[in-house]
């Protein structure tokens, strides 16, 4: 009795150890059984204005988009503390679409300002180009294709991407820049190609055309990826030639 008195007070004290310090059920789970992960919320319908027209449409400015995208009442936004809508100069040349807010893009309410910000932040630097210069021909205007922050900083799912797509297309003609950079698979597949792999299409000029207006458009892979495969940034800079070079021909 004592035995096995002294083995369960030892194996309770090398859980407590572990942190394990409180029951939270009385059934056993077992941690080494795969989870299965539910499949991403569907998008909810969008909710027309009376003539049957995208509320995107009827937004004549910045100030008024964004407003349109806090109105629409979509799934991620009731996860979300922020609405994360654009950062940088709105009268650049250059306009980045990224992917979606991460934790600290929702802590602050601004596009790629966490570590993966950072590192665009230098390859911006590198070839002459900032969000803070005040000069268009040296300034870049930077959003992205999902507004809120997906739970877990996950992939925002096809269906959340075409669900804000017409608020993108539209805050692409208000900012009506020369050159358009989409970072990472999902503006890519939204804007250009559905089945493209960005690692297939980055480097390759493609024409974005949005409202019957064709604007060039350079897919590149995501800072955050690189942070993942630091041995593709040499492709990352090739890449950021290629944009120089259309930049200043």
């Amino acid at each position: 009795m004592t035995d096995s008195h002294d083995a369960m007070l030892a194996a309770l004290a090398w859980q407590v150890e572990l942190g394990a310090d409180e029951a939270i059920g009385d059934a056993f789970v077992d941690r080494t059984l795969p989870v299965e992960k539910p499949a991403p919320a569907a998008a909810p319908p969008l909710a027309l204005v009376p003539d049957g027209t995208h509320p995107a449409e009827a937004c004549t400015d910045l100030a008024a988009l964004r407003a349109a995208i806090e109105a629409h009442d979509h799934l991620l936004k009731h996860g979300a503390r922020a609405c994360v809508f654009s950062d940088g100069n709105p009268a650049a040349r250059v306009m980045i679409v990224g992917e979606a807010p991460g934790r600290n893009e929702d802590i602050e309410g601004r596009p790629f300002v966490g570590i993966g910000g950072q590192l665009l932040d230098r390859m911006l630097a590198a070839i002459g180009l900032s969000r803070h210069d005040e000069d268009p021909a040296r300034a870049v205007y930077i959003t992205n294709i999902v507004p809120w922050r997906p739970a877990q900083n996950r992939t925002p799912s096809p269906a959340e991407a075409e669900a804000f797509l017409p608020f993108v297309q539209r805050h692409i003609e208000l900012i009506d820049p020369a050159i358009i950079v989409t970072m990472g698979n999902t503006p890519t597949r939204a804007l250009l190609d559905p089945t493209a792999k960005i690692t297939s299409i980055r480097g390759k000029w493609a024409d974005l055309t949005v409202n019957d207006t064709p604007r060039p458009c350079l897919p590149m892979l995501h800072p955050a990826y690189l942070l993942r495969q630091p041995a593709d940034k040499h492709k990352a800079w090739a890449d950021l030639l290629t944009l120089k070079a259309k930049i200043d021909p």
